[in-house]
Parts: C-alpha cells; sequence; structure tokens
C-alpha cells in the first residue's frame, strides 16, 4: 500500500509519453523518440496508418501464428511488473489476506452460460505452459514462464451469443486513487480471444503469481504488448460493442487516447 500514490504519480507522467501511435512505434523498433513522435500530427498519422496495417497483416494470416517461445535458460531471474503493483483498496487486500478463497471470475455478456469460477475451478481445467517474452511500450522486455487454462478454453463452457465480437477484461486495480470507478479494463478481438497462446494465467516461473504480477489471475495476450495484457482479473466480458463501457474505445489506456490495437 505505500507504494501506491508514487505509482498513481508515476501514470500521470506516463500519459505523455504514451499516445496515440506508440504501439505501432513500438513494432517497428522506433521506441527511441516516442514522445517528440506523439506530439507530431504528421507522424502520429503515420503510426496510426502502420497499426491498421499491422493489423490488416495479422487479419490476413486469421492471426494465427504463434508469438516466439523460449527455453528455461531464458527466463529472467526477476519477472519485472509492469503497471500497478498493488490494488488500493481494502476490498483486494481482503482476498489477498485469505489467499483468493473467495475470489471469483465472472464470464458474461453475450454468452448461453455465464460462469463464476473460483480460481480452484481454474486451476482443474486443461492448461498450458509457455515461456514468452513481455514487450512493453515503455521499451524494456523480459522472458517469463506463464502458466493458465485457455481462454478460449472458458469462452467455449460459456458459449458464445450471436453477435460477440469481442472480450472486455474487467480488473480489481483502480487507476485513479480517489475514485472507484475508474477500475481498469481491457480488450481484445475474437481472434486474440481464441487464439492458442491467449491464457488466464495463475502461475509465473513455477510458482503462484505474485501480486505485483497481476494475482489471482492475469490475461496473458503474447502477440500483444503489455498494456493490452490485463492483471487482477475480476470479470471476462462478452460484447458486440465498446460503446456503453468506459469511454468507448475498448481499454482504459485506449481511453486516453493510445492505440486500440497493440499486435507486435
Amino acid at each position: 500500500m505505500k507504494n501506491a500514490r508514487p505509482f498513481f504519480e508515476q501514470r500521470r507522467e506516463r500519459r505523455g509519453f504514451l499516445r496515440a501511435g506508440l504501439a505501432a512505434a513500438a513494432v517497428s523498433g522506433g521506441l527511441a523518440g516516442c514522445d517528440a513522435l506523439s506530439s507530431n500530427e504528421t507522424a502520429v498519422a503515420a503510426l496510426r496508418s502502420a497499426e491498421r496495417l499491422s493489423d490488416t497483416v495479422h487479419r490476413a494470416l486469421g492471426r494465427r501464428a504463434m508469438a516466439q517461445e523460449f527455453s528455461p535458460a531464458d527466463i529472467a531471474p526477476t519477472f519485472r511488473p509492469n503497471g500497478t503493483t498493488m490494488p488500493v483498496g481494502e476490498s483486494y487486500a481482503a482476498m489477498l489476506a485469505n489467499r483468493f478463497a473467495d475470489w471469483r471470475l465472472t464470464v458474461d455478456g453475450l454468452v448461453v452460460k455465464p460462469l463464476e469460477l473460483s480460481l480452484a475451478q481454474l486451476q482443474a481445467m486443461p492448461s498450458r505452459t509457455q515461456i514468452t517474452r513481455h514487450d512493453c511500450v515503455e521499451g524494456w522486455s523480459c522472458i517469463g514462464q506463464w502458466k493458465g487454462v485457455r481462454l478460449s478454453h472458458v469462452l467455449n463452457l460459456a458459449q458464445l451469443q450471436p453477435g460477440a465480437k469481442y472480450v472486455v477484461f474487467h480488473c480489481l486495480d483502480r487507476m485513479q486513487e480517489d475514485d472507484e470507478g475508474s477500475l481498469y479494463y481491457g480488450s481484445v478481438d475474437l481472434d486474440d480471444a481464441f487464439h492458442e497462446q491467449t491464457i488466464l494465467a495463475w502461475e509465473l516461473n513455477g510458482k503462484p503469481l505474485p501480486v505485483e504480477n497481476g494475482a489471482p489471475l492475469r490475461a496473458r495476450i503474447e502477440r500483444q504488448l503489455g498494456y493490452k495484457q490485463p492483471k487482477y482479473l475480476r470479470r471476462v466480458q462478452v460484447v458486440a460493442h465498446f460503446g456503453d463501457i468506459g469511454a468507448g474505445s475498448g481499454g482504459y489506456w485506449e481511453d486516453q487516447g493510445y492505440n486500440w490495437y497493440g499486435g507486435i
């Protein structure tokens, strides 16, 4: 809890850095001048075009391509956290105190069978383990081993309804310290949701997911940048559009002007 305020201050500084087009800049290796690029309208327009091209190419391939997987020798001794490292508020503290025994993941929206899943139930499902590289839009990378259930398995249990287009992840971490309505959220389309490497992870490097990395559950969407991989999950909502969620752009950072598609 002592680290909560410094992170909120860092987040405000980060807003000047992560502007629309930065995800595309990361794709092309152009992170060195991101801050300057983000204030240049011509550059931003070009970066947005690059983002659309990248998304188009991925869609043409059906997004079947796998993210690179590594060997155990490549795993970083400490997996660097991104974003929130300890959600504020008594609710999360209580969950942490009882080791998330009362925590549940809600799966709802455009589904036939809404679900309420405990951590134990998720851990009893068929799992996937993968060693992948986390690429942060701020310019750093880290390799870790993740274990969790495929999101596709959970969605198949819930059975999508006609009209479903996106999966929205609702989280437990509050983005404004004094605003309980500012809970983090993010989203992907069904191509990424049903990808083989998209998992709901409860384990990192052979141990229970640490708080700073998103305990009890985080999304790993391995072909997307770090800000597209939400931590502290509480709800998976299937929707046809984002219009009535947040500011309607599909994610907390996207509502601030960042790219919705963060593929690499």
